[in-house]
């Protein structure tokens, strides 16, 4: 239960990353909400994996290069389906604002994200 609470921690920080610079390259920027977001999306997954590795499911049993690469494996995949969702309804719902598609396609990733990086990324062999 306690990396479940952690993990929702994690998931809150880079949601806050996440808003943030999206919010902050949509108003600076003309990069548009598609290019910002696969910014944002990076940031996110950056600052998540710091999270996680030190507070959530510590480091796992391989090196850093191999950790790094299985995290970026399923965040990768967890960012498509995320993105993807938050595509598809920005351009069903032309007036959705960027922000909600954002909230609506994250909760719909994160149980992918959970088990993707306590079973595949950070279990000890």
């Amino acid at each position: 239960m306690k990396k479940l609470l952690r993990f929702g921690i994690a998931g809150g920080i880079g949601f806050l990353v996440d808003a943030g610079v999206l919010s902050l390259l949509l108003e600076t920027t003309p990069l548009g909400p598609f290019l910002a977001r696969l910014v944002a999306i990076a940031m996110a997954m950056a600052t998540t994996w710091i999270f996680n590795r030190k507070f959530t499911f510590a480091r796992s049993g391989h090196s850093l290069a191999v950790e790094g690469f299985r995290y970026g494996s399923v965040g990768v995949t967890a960012a498509l389906v995320n993105y993807g969702l938050y595509s598809a309804l920005l351009l069903s719902f032309p007036d959705l604002q960027p922000v909600t598609a954002m909230v609506v396609a994250t909760a719909a990733s994160v149980l992918l994200s959970f088990f993707g990086y306590s079973r595949f990324v950070f279990r000890n062999e």
